[in-house]
C-alpha cells in the first residue's frame, strides 16, 4: 500500500500485549494486501523504538491526541506504555487530564508533558499545581472549539470561524499559557482574528493535528474497523482521524466481516496500529446511583432550601418536545422535576441525547457517564455520538435550552464561570472576572428573584420571592435593573 503523500510503502499494524513486561516488547503485525490476501510480517519493538514511533519526526518530542472524557474511554494501556518509554517534552491534546493518579495524570506526574491543550483543568490537583507554579504550559480552549479544531484537523481544514470566545480572553489574547515562578506571565495567548458574518462576530481558530493519537475503542476487526461503546465515543472519534499515526486499543479484536458495514464507527483508513488491551480498570470518577424509591433529591444540608427553590423555578423553563443541555449541579437536578405530562430530551455534551436518571447500583456502567462525569442511564430512543457532533448540535442552534450555573453575570448577559466568594455580588454592571461568554445569557434565576436579560437594555426584574421587596433585590444586585409592570411572585413547580 502506498502513502499518497510520501510515496512510501506503509502497512496497517496490529499490536498485542503479551505479559506483564509487554511494554518492553510490543509485537506488531504489519498487514499488506497481496492479491486480496493478508500476508503477516512480525516485528518486535523495544521501548526506545516505541518512543521513536510516538515522537515527532521533526524533533525529540511530539504532539499527541489522547481520547476520552474525564476517565471514560481513556486509552489506559497505551498511556501506561507511553509512561514507561520515558518520552519527554510532549504536547498533549485532551479534553482534560484525568485525575492525579490515573489517566494523563500519570504522565503529568512523571513530568513527560510540556504543554497541555485542553478545555479545563478538572479534578487534577497536580495539573493545577504544575500550571500555577510555571512547570507546565496550558492552552485552555473552549470544549466545543477544541472538538471542532480536532475534527477540522482530521478533515484537512486548516482553520474555521466560530462565535465561541468572542469578546473574551480567547479572542483578545493575554490568557496565561505559562507562568513564571514569581506568578508573572511568561507566555500569553495570542489574539484571534475577528470577522463579521451577517451581523455577528466570529473568531478564527486553527485546526489541530497530532504526530500520534492514542484512542480507546470497544471492538475492532482485524482490518482495523472500529466501534465504540456508549458514551466512551466522546473525543476518541475525532482524535482518531487527526494524527499522522493513530494507535487504537480495544477490548476485543474480531474477524473481518463480524461487523455489518453500517455499524462501523471508524473506518479502517484512519487506524494505523491496533492493540488488544491487556486489562482495564475503567475507573469511575463520580459514582452516582439512585435507590428504587428515589424520585426527588433532598437532604438537610444548610442552603438546601435555597437550592431547591432555584431548582423548582428552573424546572418551569422546560417545555414539551424541548431539547435541553444542562450543566452540572442545580441545572441537572432541575431535570428531576420535569412534569410527567411533557417530554424533554436531555443532551449531554460528551455525546448523549436522551439522558435518563442515575442508575441503580446494579446498572452502573463505566462507559455511560454525563458531562459531570457521573454515572447515568439513558431513556428509550436515546443515541450516542462524538464530542464534535455534540457541539455541532449546540453551535448549530439545534438545542433549544442551555441551563448553566453561573458565578458572575453582567446586566447585558455576559457570563463569567469562575469561582468567587459567596458574599460578593454575582449580578454585576460589568463582570470583573474573565468572560466565559459574551451576551449569551437570556434569563437569570436566583434564590431571590428572576430577571430577563436584554443585551442592549439590560435587566428586567420579572419575579420576586415572597416576603422580599424590590429594595431588597437592589441591595443584593451589583447593577441597575428595570422592574416589569407585570412583576409576580417567584414561581415554583408543583410536585
Amino acid at each position: 500500500m502506498t502513502d499518497p503523500g510520501s510515496g512510501k510503502k506503509r502497512g496497517f499494524a496490529f499490536v498485542t500485549f503479551g505479559g506483564h513486561d509487554s511494554v518492553d516488547k510490543i509485537v506488531i503485525q504489519n498487514y499488506h494486501t497481496v492479491n486480496g490476501h493478508n500476508r503477516v510480517v512480525r516485528k518486535t519493538l523495544s521501548k526506545q523504538e516505541m518512543a521513536s514511533a510516538l515522537s515527532s519526526q521533526r524533533g525529540q518530542s511530539g504532539s499527541g491526541n489522547f481520547g476520552g472524557f474525564g476517565l471514560c474511554g481513556i486509552p489506559e494501556n497505551l498511556i501506561g506504555a507511553l509512561l514507561k518509554t520515558g518520552v519527554k517534552e510532549l504536547t498533549a491534546v485532551s479534553n482534560n487530564a484525568g485525575v492525579d493518579n490515573f489517566g494523563l495524570g500519570l504522565l503529568l506526574r512523571s513530568k513527560q508533558i510540556k504543554r497541555m491543550v485542553s478545555s479545563y483543568v478538572g479534578e487534577n490537583a497536580e495539573f493545577e499545581r504544575q500550571y500555577l507554579s510555571g512547570e507546565l504550559e496550558v492552552e485552555l480552549t473552549p470544549q466545543g472549539t477544541l472538538a471542532e479544531r480536532i475534527r477540522a484537523g482530521g478533515a484537512g481544514v486548516p482553520a474555521f470561524y466560530t462565535s465561541t470566545g468572542y469578546g473574551t480572553l480567547v479572542q483578545q489574547g493575554g490568557s496565561p499559557i505559562k507562568y513564571n515562578k514569581d506568578g508573572s506571565i511568561a507566555i500569553a495567548s495570542k489574539p484571534r482574528e475577528v470577522r463579521e458574518f451577517n451581523g455577528q462576530h466570529f473568531i478564527l481558530e486553527e485546526a489541530i493535528t497530532g504526530d500520534f493519537a492514542l484512542v480507546k475503542a470497544w471492538k475492532a476487526d482485524q482490518a482495523g474497523n472500529v466501534i465504540f461503546r456508549k458514551s466512551a465515543r466522546n473525543f476518541n472519534l475525532p482524535m482518531c482521524k487527526a494524527a499522522e499515526t493513530t494507535v487504537v486499543e480495544v477490548e476485543e479484536i474480531v474477524d473481518i466481516g463480524s461487523f455489518a458495514p453500517e455499524d462501523i464507527h471508524i473506518p479502517k483508513i484512519y487506524v494505523h496500529r491496533l492493540i488488544k488491551g491487556e486489562k482495564y480498570e475503567k475507573r469511575i470518577e463520580r459514582l452516582s446511583v439512585r435507590k428504587e424509591e428515589d424520585v426527588k433529591t433532598k437532604s438537610g444540608k444548610p442552603g438546601d432550601n435555597v437550592r431547591e427553590r432555584i431548582i423548582k423555578r428552573a424546572a418551569l423553563e422546560f417545555e414539551d418536545g424541548m431539547y435541553a443541555n444542562l450543566g452540572i449541579g442545580i441545572p441537572l437536578l432541575a431535570s428531576n422535576y420535569i412534569s410527567p405530562n411533557i417530554t424533554v430530551h436531555l443532551q449531554s455534551e460528551n455525546g448523549i441525547l436522551g439522558l435518563g436518571p442515575y442508575p441503580l447500583q446494579n446498572e452502573v456502567d463505566a462507559d455511560l457517564i454525563n458531562a459531570g462525569k457521573e454515572t447515568v442511564t439513558v431513556l428509550p430512543g436515546a443515541s450516542y455520538f462524538s464530542s464534535d457532533e455534540s457541539f455541532a448540535m449546540i453551535r448549530g442552534g439545534h438545542v433549544n435550552l442551555t441551563m448553566l450555573g453561573a458565578m458572575q453575570v453582567s446586566r447585558y448577559g455576559d457570563l463569567a464561570n469562575w469561582m468567587i466568594p459567596g458574599n460578593v455580588h454575582k449580578i454585576m454592571e460589568k463582570c470583573t472576572l474573565p468572560l466565559t461568554g459574551k451576551q449569551c445569557v437570556n434569563r437569570i434565576i436566583t434564590e431571590k428573584a428572576v430577571f430577563d436579560v436584554d443585551n442592549k437594555k439590560g435587566l428586567t426584574l420579572i419575579e420576586l420571592w415572597e416576603g422580599l421587596t424590590v429594595d431588597d433585590i437592589k441591595k443584593s444586585t451589583g447593577c441597575d435593573f428595570a422592574v416589569s409592570p407585570k412583576l409576580m411572585p417567584m414561581q415554583q413547580i408543583t410536585t
